[in-house]
């Protein structure tokens, strides 16, 4: 199979942002712990420190870093769906990877897909770029879903 041009470039990333300065901690032994790391006392949480959320936080002096670095992510992202004329391509490829990592051969449901890409049916419907590369992961989807069940059907016959 060929590369997938949306797993290339999510990975690459996963791998610029797992260098950033984050810090994540849940419940109050583990903030404390982060803190003392940190050299954070309680009353300066506030002038110190950035949420990011999911139970993520960042020194304050660092955000700048953060910031810049996912608003050249989603840019990076925009301009490669952009740049993907037909729909065959990156788009394709984007479709396929999150219908799977949201199980769409199980649930036939791409409302999670678009949810985690931050795409509207409406973008969408005004897009035949968007809607070709859909229909096109969908598809290839159903079809091995299909061509399991046959396989797994075959094995069954005595």
């Amino acid at each position: 199979m060929k590369d997938n041009k949306y797993d290339i470039l999510r990975e690459r990333q996963r791998k610029e942002f797992s260098t950033l300065p984050l810090h994540f901690a849940f419940g109050d032994e583990q903030i404390n712990r982060k803190l003392e790391e940190l050299n954070v006392k309680e009353d300066e949480i506030n002038e110190k420190l950035v949420g990011i959320g999911a139970g993520g936080f960042m020194l304050n002096e660092d955000y700048s870093k953060y910031k810049e670095m996912t608003e050249r992510h989603y840019k990076e992202m925009q301009d490669e769906i952009n740049n993907d004329k037909d729909g065959t391509g990156f788009i394709r490829d984007m479709f396929f990877s999150e219908l799977n990592n949201h199980e769409y051969g199980f649930t036939r449901d791409v409302g999670d897909t678009l949810r985690a890409l931050g795409i509207t049916t409406k973008q969408i419907n005004s897009n035949k770029n968007l809607q070709k590369g859909l229909v096109l992961a969908m598809g290839e989807i159903e079809e091995f879903e299909r061509r399991k069940e046959m396989k797994d059907e075959e094995e069954l016959e005595p």
